[in-house]
């Protein structure tokens, strides 16, 4: 069936594009399975097939685990108390020697050390021991410990009490006798314990080899399941699919006209799939022709903003330029009136000049500014590696006369390499370290504070802290606006210009910049800003630590 049929058919849309009036219902009867009947018959088979091979693997596993933990945690801590019982046994010997032989408590301490060892061994072997072949068998425990009881008590015992009295030693063959007891019964318990080693490990390789096989025996039948159902799949499914999908990709490379109807066979979920498919296309082209329109109005636009933008640019580059040379002129003619007829006419008259003189002046710096800001980003040679602390003594040497004057402090960090340009990066520093100057506090000699640390990303952080006047937090995005000044003119100077240009500058580096507004022990400002780290190939840190040293300028 395909979207064609009955009254349901296409019909011609505007630009010649066919239009699909969606069936009400579905109208066809397919013979074939449904695909829910399909997954629903392999999905009880797998089912089935994994209830099967889980129980398998389950008992593999149990079998194997008992070995392993048979063996791990019953033979193997057995050995090793079976050892240290025969370490205690041997000190509690030569322990009963040196006392014997010296006199020296050292020796009975020894054999006392000896007593206690062999106190817990024997705890840990009865914990452990059983009447099965797996672990030590408690006859072997009980001969050790009988014949250890036997040789203190009748050796070690009496010939300690002798030699501390005085009185003659018991005979040395009867106590070596007696030892050697000891020690053939805690060999034929070290000897039932590696047999029954042996047999753990038999019954682990035997336990392992049988999970092998299991292992062996589920794969082929999930392989052969897989198989089967790859086929089954393959045919009742994956091909009716496949040709759907040819008929969609063809639409896509072109290769099948966008008019033709898109249908598929098989399944029913396949046949319906194909409907829709035929009525998107549809909807797809209807919906083509509108956004072809929209993106070329969007292309017209873009295009608009960029002439705009570039002339905008354009402009404020060739007014502040060409205004120059005139205004230069205006103000050395007005300096020229004033040191020529300066006493000379009334004190208005020499107020009006000052006051044009002043203006003057004030609208060169102004222009002067408005060419630098209009300059950012255009006369830059490229991004490179560019050491931060070299940067920031020249900006600083800039203002070596205020800093002479005002005995001010500025104190660098380490600072790190970044990827910026130079120049930018000079005049950046040189604006906010003479901000941080010029709005310094009534009586108080500045302290200007540059740090670095890790930004977000691959980036720093740069944070230039003053012990200034401050910014209030309302207007921490004010003050970043060009020609926004806080304070009128006659109590701080400048133009209005400073920080709007140090936005721009962090923003052609990609970075941000901003007004710390946070809390503070102390008045003043806080501004941070962020810059790219430089390449790891080109840069001069290591392991993220900044490569250039702490300097103050006073």
């Amino acid at each position: 069936m395909t979207a064609s049929s009955g009254a349901a058919g296409p019909r011609d849309g505007p630009r010649g594009h066919r239009v699909l009036r969606l069936p009400a219902g579905r109208s066809h009867q397919s013979r074939s399975w449904p695909l829910r009947r399909i997954v629903a018959t392999f999905a009880w088979a797998a089912g089935l097939l994994v209830v099967v091979a889980s129980a398998l693997g389950a008992l593999a596993v149990h079998g194997l685990t008992d070995a392993r933990d048979t063996l791990v945690d019953r033979i193997v801590p057995a050995q090793s108390a079976a050892r240290e019982l025969s370490a205690a046994l041997a000190d509690q010997r030569g322990g009963v020697q040196a006392f014997l032989a010296g006199g020296r408590e050292i020796g009975l301490a020894q054999y006392t050390r000896g007593r206690d060892a062999e106190a817990q061994a024997l705890e840990t072997l009865r914990t452990l021991a059983t009447q099965d072949d797996a672990r030590p068998p408690d006859a072997d425990v009980d001969a050790v410990e009988t014949a250890a009881r036997t040789w203190r008590a009748e050796y070690a015992e009496p010939a300690i009490a002798a030699a501390r009295a005085g009185a003659p030693l018991p005979a040395v063959d009867r106590g070596d006798a007696l030892f050697e007891s000891v020690r053939s019964a805690n060999e034929v318990l070290l000897a039932d314990l590696r047999r029954a080693q042996a047999a753990g490990w038999e019954r682990l390789e035997a336990a392992a080899w049988s999970a092998g096989l299991a292992g062996i025996a589920i794969t082929a039948v999930i392989v052969a399941f897989l198989l089967s159902t790859t086929l089954a799949l393959r045919t009742a499914v994956l091909r009716p699919i496949s040709l759907l999908a040819a008929q969609v990709r063809g639409v896509v490379s072109g290769s099948r006209d966008a008019q033709q109807t898109v249908g598929g066979h098989g399944p029913r979920e396949i046949i319906e799939l194909g409907e829709d498919i035929d009525a998107m296309r549809l909807h797809i082209l209807r919906e083509l022709d509108a956004m072809q329109q929209a993106n070329r109005q969007l292309g017209e636009q873009a295009r608009d903003l960029e002439r705009s933008n570039r002339d905008l640019e354009q402009f404020a580059y060739v007014a502040s330029h060409d205004l120059q040379e005139p205004l230069r002129k205006v103000s050395s003619f007005c300096q020229l009136l004033q040191r020529r007829y300066e006493g000379q006419l009334d004190e208005r008259a020499d107020q009006y000049i000052g006051f044009a003189v002043d203006g003057a002046q004030r609208m060169q710096r102004l222009i002067n500014d408005l060419l630098e800001f209009s300059r950012v980003g255009r006369t830059t040679a490229g991004l490179g590696p560019v050491g931060l602390g070299p940067v920031v003594r020249a900006a600083a040497h800039v203002w070596e006369t205020t800093v002479a004057e005002t005995g001010a402090e500025i104190v660098v960090d380490e600072l790190p390499e970044v990827r910026g340009d130079r120049t930018l990066l000079h005049q950046l520093f040189a604006n906010l370290i003479g901000n941080a100057l010029k709005f310094r506090t009534t009586g108080v000699s500045p302290v200007v504070h540059i740090t670095a640390a890790p930004g977000p990303g691959d980036s720093w952080e740069i944070c230039v802290t003053d012990n200034g006047i401050g910014i209030e937090p309302e207007y921490a995005e004010k003050v970043f606006v060009i020609f926004q000044r806080l304070h009128p003119r006659d109590a701080y100077g400048g133009t209005g210009i400073g920080l709007a240009l140090a936005k721009k500058i962090v923003e052609f580096h990609d970075g941000r910049i901003w007004v710390d507004t946070g809390p503070r022990t102390q008045p003043g400002t806080t501004i941070r800003f962020t810059l790219p780290a430089a390449p790891q190939a080109g840069s001069s840190t290591t392991n993220g630590s900044p490569a250039v040293e702490n300097e103050t300028f006073a």
